[in-house]
């Protein structure tokens, strides 16, 4: 077999198979070559200066990411899903999960045996947090330095592919998230290859997507993303903090993605997603490519988490207090800092939202990943918010025109947190990552000793979700409430209408009223006040209890919501 490697800089390359050194041959464009007879299974590392590195395109680390690369076959696979035809986003409800505390143990076949539930709740899409290689055992992903290589912990490549099988075998899309914008502070080898990096971030070094030597690196990205997508049958990317790539390229390594990513969907003969997590507040990013976009499909939109946290948790530090009194504006206009001043930015920020963009392209969410576990105690939402109050936040989310997108457990009210963990081997690393946090926190008036130790492994048990609770009193409870509003949204069109143009919002002190079509979803989110609207002639599709309709008047308690419809007689127009 054919062993390729791009390393520019250097004069001689080695490819050591199997502890044997071969040497390799240089190609054009920095790239060297050496066929070796070896099959898969084999080991191998690249020898530069001395030094045997993993591949950086490795596809698997059985035994950790400063180890020997394996040889992996994708062909060796037997896929289940030749019948598979792909889902697109418009009509989506997307679960976020992380597969080391999604179960007990933590790995791709573990959480296999939770998919039935997941369609059963009436999830159509799972965003799996990053499956890249990472050093340790125990992370949130994003510290990872061999993007093609599955962590080996989770089960390896081909767990993952048991995984997406399964998945695809029960109707459900796959959504990966990756991570272009850095690299992890262990195991990132990139510098010794070749001009990968170009100055760094708050979270590591970057990428050199504009500068000399660029096109190679743009192809590592490109053809990372590609891989997942081809090679795994993974149905779309959620693409980490993108506001952190910097590329002054004329055409944006976002743009080169979604151009090959689209070629790809047109080969393969289904829908390919790709969903950007940025801090802009700019939908150029979703904007089709013929009208100047970057023509990515959809993007997170932290604003609206950030309006529905502070109407439903009173919490106004950090970045909320803008967001206060706000909820109706920010469900209607998707981003409050549209060109407006942000006092956590200290300026303005931002651009207003086309009306004419399809709702779908904007993740709605109570809460996610980043919003539980950069919390200084991984605290959810239900640690702070009664159940009735989070029933209310979750008919606005799953009956507004945007992608509703759930964080595991959240459907029941877990009572587990989600904090940071991480599991660096190098003892001087774990030390700087575990005093660096508590000083983050203790910097934002947090007592230091509250921080949980972020490498210590009781930081990740803590985390995982306890199966046990979804049939308690209680969890019970909200978790039959957001299986019927899944099963609403899907059955009643108007509430998934995804056209912001015919959506409307009016607030009036607590109470939020939202139109969709025809259909009516009332809300009071004053926890002591009842409220009396009137309506017109409704039907009550579905209601929190205590909820009352009396002729043309809805009667609705503290911490209560109402979806209400035309009778069937009066159908909208």
């Amino acid at each position: 077999m054919t062993f390729s490697v791009w390393a520019p800089a250097h004069e001689r390359v080695l490819v050591r198979v199997d502890g044997r050194d071969h040497d390799m041959v240089a190609g054009r464009d920095g790239w060297w070559h050496a066929d070796v007879p070896r099959e898969a299974g084999a080991d191998y590392a690249f020898v530069l200066d001395g030094d045997a590195l993993p591949d950086p395109r490795s596809l698997w680390q059985p035994n950790g990411v400063h180890a020997a690369s394996r040889v992996y076959d994708h062909s060796a696979f037997r896929w289940t899903d030749s019948a598979w035809t792909g889902r697109g986003l418009p009509g989506a409800v997307i679960y976020e999960l992380h597969i080391g505390t999604f179960t007990s143990s933590g790995t791709f076949d573990g959480a296999i045996e939770r998919l039935d539930y997941l369609v059963s709740l009436g999830i159509t899409h799972v965003e799996v947090m990053p499956v890249n290689s990472f050093d340790g055992t125990a992370g949130w992903g994003y510290d990872g330095v061999l993007w093609g290589a599955v962590h080996e912990p989770y089960g390896g490549p081909d767990g993952f592919k048991r995984f997406v099988d399964a998945c695809h075998a029960r109707g459900l899309a796959v959504l990966l998230d990756v991570v272009y914008n850095h690299l992890g502070p262990s195991g990132a080898y990139l510098d010794r290859f070749g001009p990968y990096f170009a100055g760094s971030n708050d979270w590591g070094p970057g990428l050199n997507l504009d500068g000399e030597g660029a096109d190679e690196v743009r192809r590592y990205v490109v053809d990372n993303a590609l891989g997942w997508l081809r090679d795994f049958h993974v149905d779309g990317l959620r693409l980490d903090a993108v506001h952190a790539l910097v590329d002054r390229s004329a055409v944006h390594v976002l743009e080169q993605l979604a151009v090959e990513v689209d070629a790809l969907s047109a080969g393969l003969g289904r829908p390919l997603t790709l969903v950007a997590e940025s801090d802009l507040n700019d939908a150029r990013l979703v904007t089709a490519r013929e009208a100047g976009g970057h023509g990515l499909h959809a993007q997170w939109a932290d604003d609206l988490h950030h309006a529905l946290h502070v109407a439903l948790s009173g919490e106004t530090f950090g970045y909320y207090p803008d967001f206060e009194g706000q909820l109706g504006k920010t469900l209607r206009e998707v981003f409050l800092h549209a060109n407006t001043w942000s006092s956590f930015r200290g300026r303005r920020h931002g651009r207003p939202v086309d009306p004419g963009l399809p709702g779908y392209r904007f993740l709605a969410y109570l809460q996610n990943h980043d919003q539980v576990g950069n919390r200084a105690t991984g605290d959810r939402l239900s640690a702070r918010v009664p159940t009735r109050r989070l029933a209310v936040g979750a008919a606005i989310v799953l009956c507004s025109p945007y992608t509703p997108m759930i964080f595991m457990g959240e459907e029941w009210a877990a009572s587990t947190p989600w904090q940071f963990f991480a599991s660096f081997p190098d003892p001087e690393l774990a030390e700087a990552v575990r005093t660096g946090r508590r000083r983050e926190f203790g910097r934002h008036g947090w007592d230091e000793q509250e921080v949980p130790d972020p490498v210590d492994p009781e930081t990740v048990r803590r985390s995982v979700l306890r199966w046990d609770e979804v049939a308690e009193d209680g969890h019970r409870e909200l978790l039959e409430t957001y299986r019927a509003l899944i099963a609403l949204r899907r059955s009643r069109p108007e509430l998934a209408d995804p056209r912001l143009d015919r959506f409307d919002v009016r607030e009036q002190g607590q109470v939020l009223v939202l139109h969709r079509g025809g259909s009516r979803v009332v809300c009071n989110l004053g926890p002591d006040t009842e409220v009396r609207l009137d309506t017109g002639p409704l039907d009550v599709l579905l209601a929190s209890p205590g909820v009352e309709v009396a002729g043309q008047v809805v009667h609705l308690p503290g911490d209560s919501f109402a979806v209400l419809s035309p009778p069937a007689a009066n159908p909208p127009r």
